[in-house]
């Protein structure tokens, strides 16, 4: 299998379900919700079709076990990238500044995770890349781990019971949505690409002009 093959395959949402089952389901999205290696993985239009299956019958889970066992591979996902992020972040603080580097960065990082990273944590997990690298960051500003906590369990469970009981509804009340899956795949993708350009540049403004206590 090449590597195209590979890609192509990982980023399927259907083959992903129907071929990989729930194990590779819930593995991708483990990674994908704080590995940062994991950022090109499907995650919102994952959860959107295997709630579709599910509810045409396609993907043999039931709901519930199906809404709590991706919420929790979320939240064990962004958990693991926060302690990641906690670990390498130590050591980010002592090093000296270079080119690619400077402790200036991971200062204003802090300061405006110290103001915004309720919504960073729960509204990035509908977007992509942000999704991954949220909790990275949260950890390697040191933000504390019970404020962390809550907004990753929450964030987690809102991500994935809303997405998989949407497809479920639809799945369930409108069987020849499959037909057409892949026009809610294409939107899925052009509105987060869109939403993740726009809050790229509007949090970098807003780092830009947060202050930081001296």
């Amino acid at each position: 299998m090449s590597v195209t093959e590979i890609f192509h395959y990982l980023t399927s949402s259907q083959d992903i379900i129907q071929k990989g089952g729930l194990i590779l389901l819930l593995s991708i999205v483990y990674v994908e919700n704080g590995w940062f290696f994991g950022f090109f993985l499907p995650g919102d239009y994952l959860l959107f079709t295997a709630g579709v299956l599910s509810g045409t019958g396609d993907f043999e889970v039931g709901l519930v076990v199906l809404l709590l066992s991706v919420a929790s591979a979320a939240i064990l996902g962004s958990w693991t990238g926060y302690w990641f992020g906690r670990t390498i972040g130590k050591k980010m603080l002592h090093a000296e500044d270079s080119f690619f580097f400077k402790r200036e960065y991971i200062i204003k990082t802090r300061a405006y995770y110290i103001k915004y990273a309720g919504n960073t944590l729960l509204v990035g997990r509908f977007l992509p890349i942000v999704r991954t690298f949220a909790p990275i960051l949260a950890g390697m500003v040191n933000m504390s781990h019970s404020r962390f906590l809550f907004y990753n369990i929450l964030g987690g469970c809102v991500w994935a019971f809303s997405l998989i009981s949407l497809g479920y509804f639809l799945g369930s009340s409108f069987p020849g949505i499959m037909n057409y899956l892949h026009y809610f795949i294409l939107g899925f993708i052009a509105i987060t690409s869109i939403v993740v350009i726009k809050g790229f540049f509007t949090a970098k403004k807003k780092i830009k002009s947060t202050k930081i206590a001296e």
